[in-house]
């Protein structure tokens, strides 16, 4: 670049996260102006690194916000736009768009957004998943459920995670749920639930190129934590484990498909218990939640959210991206809700914890080694212990919580 000021990247965070992708940013020299919500003024921001803050009612109402950030572009030049929070991955690709910033545009943002587009772009591409059909066509609607015995997963196409999903038994249970929806009904995708063992794969994706790759299986189906309760947990996998290789090759081949360029994907998958097959559920152009970076950190020695900081940075400096030297460990992680405001895991001694969750209410323990065995040996035994020592529910949320 011929420029000698600084590039500056401005993140969007519709929730509290990405610290380490902006003492990046300003490590390598940029300069951080980051955009949220009034609600998260009092976050624990890295203020020290970030060189301007504003605050917006909600960052997803149109056009408040395409107008807001076009105002402040009058001023500053926006290199890089980054979405911190999987709800603001379709915001950067409008912006983006708008004010023709290189990056991921809007048609890409729906594969990693839209639960429907990405099943039907995997689809499309010989990718094996669940049968579904759009919550569109009633006439659709009913020979599919004809066709599929249920039960059936009821999704909403845009949610994070599994925030908003529900399993349906009977075609009596599906249509009262639909009426409510109203006019939402279109923003459904219904699909057939597969029993198995879900993992999840976390890359960094440089110029169309897999670059590094690491895979989890959870303990638990997410959805299933959510909502039935539970232990949430995630162990990092063998790589001579005979699922290994192969969930390594689909999650190459869903990233082709979704034309992911640069950037970080968490990607889920199932091995259904009827035919040991993988299908493809959802992939997501973000860092992991609920602490899966520090899982992978943990495993490895890769920080994602760093390393995707320098990906975008050596893009727009016209540099070439060095992926990170990973060393091989194993993690795993525990995390669930607690009856005490500030649970006490101090009887927890184990010297193979290296992480403790503090937030109330909740209970998480990290645990590495280069042991495998090890790791799932804590696992198992910190996951029964928990139950009686801490475990709480509520019922699942139908929106995240800040």
């Amino acid at each position: 670049m011929t420029e000698s000021r600084p590039q500056t990247v401005l993140c969007l965070a519709s929730y509290f996260k990405g610290a380490e992708f902006m003492r990046t940013c300003k490590r390598l020299g940029a300069q951080v102006v980051l955009v949220t919500r009034e609600k998260l003024a009092s976050a624990e921001w890295p203020r020290e690194v970030i060189e301007e803050v504003f605050y917006m009612p909600e960052l997803a109402k149109q056009p408040d916000i395409t107008h807001a950030v076009s105002y402040l572009a009058r001023t500053r030049h926006f290199d890089v736009i980054v979405p911190l929070d999987d709800y603001d991955v379709e915001l950067a690709a409008s912006l983006r768009e708008h004010l023709r910033i290189p990056g991921m545009g809007d048609t890409t943002a729906r594969y990693f957004r839209d639960k429907l587009a990405m099943r039907m772009q995997a689809r499309d591409r010989d990718i094996r998943v669940p049968a579904f059909v759009h919550v569109l066509n009633y006439d659709q609607v009913r020979d599919f459920m004809q066709t599929v015995p249920p039960p059936w997963v009821f999704k909403p196409r845009s949610e994070a995670g599994s925030i908003g999903i529900r399993k349906i038994s009977s075609q009596d249970e599906f249509w009262p749920s639909l009426d409510i929806l109203g006019d939402r009904q279109s923003y459904y995708v219904l699909e057939k639930f597969i029993p198995g063992d879900v993992f999840h794969v976390d890359s960094i994706v440089s110029e169309r190129e897999v670059v590094f790759s690491i895979a989890h299986r959870y303990g638990q189906a997410p959805m299933k934590v959510l909502h039935e309760g539970g232990i949430f947990s995630t162990q990092t996998m063998r790589p001579d484990s005979p699922d290994y290789a192969p969930i390594q090759q689909h999650n190459r081949q869903v990233i082709a498909a979704m034309n992911m360029v640069r950037g970080v994907t968490h990607a889920e998958f199932i091995k259904a218990d009827s035919d040991g097959q993988f299908y493809f559920l959802e992939m997501a152009a973000r860092v992991g939640g609920a602490y899966i970076d520090r899982v992978i950190e943990a495993a490895s020695g890769v920080n994602m959210w760093a390393e995707w900081a320098a990906i975008e940075l050596a893009y727009v400096r016209g540099e070439t991206y060095r992926p990170p030297t990973a060393h091989e460990g194993f993690a795993g992680l525990l995390i669930c809700l607690a009856r005490d405001e500030w649970p006490d895991t101090s009887a927890y001694d184990d010297p193979e914890i290296t992480w403790r969750l503090h937030k109330k209410n909740h209970v998480g323990l990290l645990v590495t080694s280069t042991d495998s065995g090890r790791v799932q040996a804590l696992l198992e035994s910190y996951a029964e212990r928990m139950v009686g020592d801490f475990l709480a529910t509520l019922p699942a949320p139908d929106s995240p919580q800040d």
